[in-house]
């Protein structure tokens, strides 16, 4: 395989004049990310009230909203309507020109229409675009043109910064569609705020894989009921010992008269009795002289990546799970995190 840097010149350094060329895939790859990353720099600073006009027409949608584009501008909407389904903005993606034989109907009263088009005249649009206005929807045009057909017929029109495309020849679309994906993402998080959207309706939207695992709560992996390790504070430590190993978790909870969690017993608690005092002197002991008092919990509705955290942060394997009033409701292992794909 060839090198990616040619091999320095013996006695030269790596910077000045005789500096290693780079390989022409390499300074590609450089011009490219540094165009994009200067358009979106620009693109930033030159959002203004507009763009929060934008997020309240869209936002006031009883609806849904409809994100439609065409060429590489629709393969951009597609992701920008999927973001904003996925994070709590009821939304679809529309073909311009599928709507011009049908589609149109999918798009009714109580909608919003966000088209993108980079030049503003992209014919596939004008039925779209016709539609919206004659039924009064609200319409957002994402468009790298101020004065384009789009950007005059939308109620709002975010206009792109002019900025070269990464293209060597000017021509394939690469600087302006990064500019409109990274400004859908800006809207979808934008709405996303507004609604007050959390990680608890999030994962609503995500059930499955590694994000939806992440997102599960403690009462969906906890061991609870005829599970839980449990013993009063007054078991002699042969009976908590036993009590202990018939459970496959490695610890004991100590629950007192009131049902609460006093302590927990683990397997450190038990080799520091053992290096303190011997076999014998550790079973002459009771739960409550051996415990570790007011060990770390969680509660049913922690987060299960809270739970992986919070263990890593103690080093421990095990949490009791308590209900308000610190009453021990499961038990929850970080084998059920890893079976589950949180960690």
């Amino acid at each position: 395989m060839a090198a990616l840097v040619d091999p320095p010149e013996s006695g030269h350094h790596t910077g000045g004049v005789n500096a290693p060329s780079l390989h022409p895939d390499l300074v590609a790859a450089r011009r490219v990310l540094t165009l994009e990353s200067e358009a979106l720099a620009a693109l930033a600073e030159s959002l203004d009230d507009r763009f929060a006009q934008a997020c309240t027409l869209l936002a006031g949608a009883s609806g849904r909203v409809v994100v439609s584009g065409m060429g590489k501008s629709g393969h951009v909407a597609r992701k920008i309507a999927a973001t904003l389904a996925s994070t709590g903005t009821p939304a679809l993606f529309v073909h311009p020109a599928e709507a011009s034989h049908g589609d149109l109907g999918m798009i009714v009263a109580g909608d919003a229409v966000l088209a993108l088009s980079n030049s503003g005249e992209t014919p596939e649009l004008a039925d779209l675009v016709g539609h919206a206005k004659r039924f009064g929807l609200p319409l957002v045009g994402i468009t790298g043109r101020a004065g384009s057909t789009l950007a005059r017929a939308a109620d709002v029109a975010l206009v792109l910064p002019e900025a070269p495309e990464a293209c060597p020849m000017g021509l394939a679309p690469t600087t302006s569609t990064t500019m409109q994906l990274a400004l859908g993402d800006a809207i979808s998080v934008a709405l996303l705020t507004r609604r007050g959207f959390t990680a608890a309706d999030f994962r609503v939207f995500h059930p499955g894989g590694k994000l939806g695992a992440r997102l599960s709560r403690v009462k969906d992996l906890m061991h609870g009921g005829e599970e839980l390790p449990l013993a009063p504070p007054g078991t002699p430590m042969d009976k908590a010992i036993v009590a202990m190993t018939a459970r496959r978790f490695g610890c004991l909870g100590v629950q007192g008269a009131d049902g609460t969690l006093l302590g927990i017993i683990t397997d450190g608690d038990l080799r520091r009795g053992l290096e303190a005092g011997g076999g014998g002197a550790l079973l002459t002991r009771t739960a409550e002289q051996v415990m570790t008092r007011a060990p770390r919990t969680v509660t049913p509705d922690t987060l299960a990546v809270e739970a992986l955290r919070e263990m890593n942060a103690r080093a421990i394997t095990t949490l009791f799970v308590v209900d308000e009033a610190r009453r021990p409701v499961g038990i929850l292992h970080v084998h059920d995190l890893l079976r589950a794909g949180v960690a």
